[in-house]
């Protein structure tokens, strides 16, 4: 007599999945096995353990995949959780059918090492592993989830899915940080004549008004705010900015002050009447008249531009780029804009206001006074070649 089968499993890529209803409840996982027998064993397990929950209440055992489906949709409304469900798909290979106690450095482990190793793609190129920084972003997700199981989640007789949430161990920085890379002035003339004009315009406007990226490419019309007094106008962004995203905000959750320089202006000036929304627009109006923003500066045109600078540095200096020029990034726009800031000897409060660093002041009440006189600190490097103040930049030696 042929031995009957359990139902509730079924086979892909060659492994034995579960999906059964049991007691009102349904069982969805991996069993981890190729082999019908070991499958059908664990699921018996988990059916036991499943009554045995249903009758003497014996708490149930969640798994990493449980936890992560709640936070993304408890959190669907958090500005960085298309960035956060990215980490958590990544992760789901190493840890998804986890239980919730065994996610700790061992069983992380794989993950890290896979995410750091370099790769050959389909055309024969190396591309390098991530950054420690990027792994740790996907750590500070996976530390986020088990404080929620451990501190906010319960089930049905009020227990948390956690008892205690282990020590997870962050990779080290410091050593492989990427550090930030201000530009000389002929490094930025180099660059800045290999981009292409769009890019150039807002590239210039960002090294002179120490914008961030989506700052710039998402600046519109409608933050501008004259000053009559000055015969200027200033910018002002919203703390409801979002960026890439509609309800992310600007970095510090305050109203971002954009004071325009002398350059800065120049620029703005030369895009006025190009769109009615956008000051930087991107191709031509439609029909309607509307044209769409600029999505980022960092696009496939700045790393072009970038390798094309790094070779024209070599021809005219007869000496390979520095390192930090060749990979040069559009965020290092704005550390430029601060190092030359400090160079001009700008005091360090000035300094904040104009980089958009939080400083305990309420930006949107700066009288005319203070306006002008942060305008002309922003001009004392207001130069678009060797005019501006020496930069001396100290750059450890190879070797």
């Amino acid at each position: 007599m042929a031995r009957k089968t359990i139902s509730g499993l079924y086979q892909r890529n060659g492994i034995w999945h579960i999906d059964k209803i049991f007691r009102g409840q349904r069982i969805q996982e991996s069993t981890g096995s190729s082999d019908r027998k070991e499958a059908e064993q664990y699921l018996i397990y988990k059916l036991e353990k499943l009554r045995e929950q249903k009758i003497y209440g014996v708490r149930t055992i969640r798994t990493w995949r449980e936890a992560a489906t709640r936070y993304l949709i408890e959190y669907k409304d958090q500005p960085s959780i298309g960035l956060t469900a990215i980490y958590l798909e990544q992760l789901d290979p190493y840890i998804g059918d986890q239980p919730l106690t065994h996610v700790d450095d061992e069983t992380l482990a794989p993950y890290i090492r896979d995410r750091l190793k370099s790769s050959r793609t389909s055309d024969g190129k190396l591309k390098p592993g991530v950054s420690h920084r990027t792994v740790n972003i996907a750590l500070e997700r996976v530390i986020r989830i088990l404080n929620l199981c451990a501190r906010k989640w319960r089930d049905e007789q009020k227990r948390p899915w956690l008892d205690v949430v282990p020590m997870i161990t962050k990779l080290e920085e410091k050593k492989t940080r990427r550090m930030p890379y201000p530009m000389s002035w002929e490094e930025q003339s180099i660059l800045f004549a290999e981009l292409p004009d769009h890019l150039r315009r807002m590239a210039l406007y960002k090294v002179n008004s120490g914008s961030r990226e989506q700052e710039v490419v998402k600046l519109r019309w409608d933050w501008e705010i004259p000053i009559p007094e000055l015969n200027t106008s200033v910018f002002l962004i919203p703390a409801d900015f979002g960026g890439r995203h509609e309800s992310s905000g600007v970095k510090n959750g305050d109203e971002r002050l954009v004071v325009l320089n002398n350059v800065a202006k120049s620029v703005i000036e030369g895009q006025r009447g190009l769109d009615p929304v956008w000051v930087f627009p991107y191709g031509q109006p439609d029909r309607n008249g509307k044209a769409t923003p600029v999505h980022r500066m960092n696009d496939s045109a700045w790393k072009k531009a970038r390798v094309r600078a790094a070779k024209k540095f070599q021809e005219r200096f007869m000496r390979p780029a520095p390192a930090g020029f060749a990979s040069i990034r559009v965020h290092d726009l704005k550390h430029t804009f601060g190092r030359r800031l400090r160079a001009a000897g700008v005091t360090e409060e000035d300094r904040k206001a104009l980089l958009g660093h939080k400083n305990g002041s309420i930006t949107s009440h700066y009288s005319a006074a203070e306006l002008g006189k942060l305008i002309d600190e922003a001009n004392r490097i207001s130069a678009t070649d060797s005019r501006g103040p020496a930069l001396t930049i100290l750059r450890r030696m190879a070797g």
